[in-house]
């Protein structure tokens, strides 16, 4: 990914065609701090200082946002709220209903974003009828990543199901490799792996009742009994050492051959890029098993916090342009794993795998099957998905535990947390 700061602003035509003449200062809490989503970072901080602005990073690490939202409520709460923050879902909301976020309306006429942004973000980042947030990218959650060379020297075909998962993953054990790179360092891997199991199980219809509509008849069902006896058996096939592995750590594992698969976004692309590895020859992307035709979405987006002053409200401004502007979009998705959030947009420069992911997020945004994720805060409310990440985590990280009863606990934490 070798994208000069000089290409990348011919690319912005807003950053390019004119010096602008006001300099602000944007504020930007976020916590893309792994290798390939550093490069991504990196790069909206060039574009921001190529505007003429002052670029000052705020990154709390940590995949899952939770310590970058405790920060940030106490940063707004006592009148000093950076300029944007990356939030998602149902907190975009929270934040709009508490009267903290800035009116994008303006820009978004201007520019025109009804036209090229899908009707799934355009709901996630308005607050009632006004646009508050930017949204950068769509991931797809619900990836399986592999390692050819490791399905080819054990002799077996990488799994389109799940009963193909287990089956595979047996003979990889066998062998002597980890069949499943796990990182549970932080629950929000766990639900990542649990919300791909429950798509499979109870297809989008049904994922849909349980994780957005909160419906108890899914929740505590036998269904969701068998969701979590196939999430168990995952745990048969991960590395007895998963608790103190990152996503990226888990990653690496794939990459350099120690493991066949793992589960996970397609942040993890960027992690390969960063590695040297290329699509289609050192590693495969494929859906997640018995998820072919899903997709699990992600959408990243930065909420933007009203301000009082001129200069630096002008600077958000233009960070919302620079966000979606189509070079930036190109630039910024091919480090971070991602697909442009732009409907418009030709992926002539991106691989096969982005390819993919946006030919089946178009398809299943209008035929169905597109559902969002529980593990990134898409689905549902923090509170709701606190809950579920406890049940979860405990279940998978527990010595024993029965299916039949998890499933009766998850519904009644959720209603707790309604």
């Amino acid at each position: 990914m070798k994208h000069s700061l000089l290409s990348l602003a011919c690319g912005l035509g807003m950053a390019a065609s004119s010096v602008i003449a006001h300099a602000g200062e944007v504020e930007v809490l976020h916590w893309w701090t792994s290798g390939g989503e550093a490069k991504s970072v990196q790069l909206l901080k060039d574009t921001i200082e190529a505007q003429g602005n002052q670029w000052k990073d705020f990154a709390i690490a940590g995949g899952g946002g939770e310590s970058a939202m405790t920060v940030l409520k106490t940063r707004a709460v006592s009148g000093n709220p950076p300029s944007a923050a990356q939030i998602k879902g149902d907190d975009i909301q929270e934040w709009g209903r508490l009267g903290f976020l800035a009116d994008l309306n303006n820009v978004a006429e201007q520019d025109h974003w009804q036209q090229f942004l899908p009707k799934v973000a355009q709901q996630i980042i308005m607050h009632e009828d006004d646009y508050v947030a930017v949204p950068v990218n769509i991931h797809r959650v619900n990836w399986l990543w592999a390692n050819p060379k490791v399905f080819a020297e054990v002799g077996v075909a990488i799994p389109v199901t799940l009963d193909d998962f287990f089956a595979a993953a047996e003979k990889i054990k066998q062998a002597g490799y980890i069949p499943l790179a796990h990182g549970g360092g932080q629950p929000w891997q766990n639900v990542t792996l649990f919300e791909a199991v429950a798509l499979a199980v109870l297809g989008p219809e049904d994922y849909q009742k349980a994780f957005v509509e909160l419906d108890m008849s899914i929740l505590n069902s036998p269904k969701m009994v068998e969701v979590f006896t196939q999430f168990r058996r995952m745990k048969e096939y991960v590395d007895p050492k998963y608790r103190g592995n990152s996503w990226n750590t888990a990653t690496a594992m794939v990459s350099n051959g120690e493991a066949a698969m793992q589960i996970m976004g397609d942040w993890a692309k960027g992690e390969f890029a960063a590695d040297g590895k290329v699509a289609g020859q050192d590693y495969i992307c494929v859906a997640a098993p018995g998820t072919h035709g899903q997709f699990t979405y992600n959408i990243d987006s930065f909420a933007f916090f009203k301000l009082s002053d001129e200069e630096n409200r002008k600077a958000q401004e233009d960070l919302a342009r620079a966000i979606l502007d189509e070079g930036f979009q190109t630039s910024f998705n091919l480090n971070k794993g991602s697909i442009p959030i732009r409907m418009d947009m030709a992926l002539d420069s991106f691989d096969q795998c982005a390819k993919d992911s946006m030919a089946t997020f178009k398809d299943t945004a209008e035929n169905g099957g597109l559902v969002p994720s529980v593990s990134q805060g898409l689905a549902t409310t923090s509170y709701v998905q606190a809950a579920i990440f406890d049940v979860v985590s405990n279940f998978f990280n527990a010595k024993t535990a029965d299916p039949k009863q998890a499933a009766h606990r998850l519904a009644r934490a959720v209603k707790a947390a309604m």
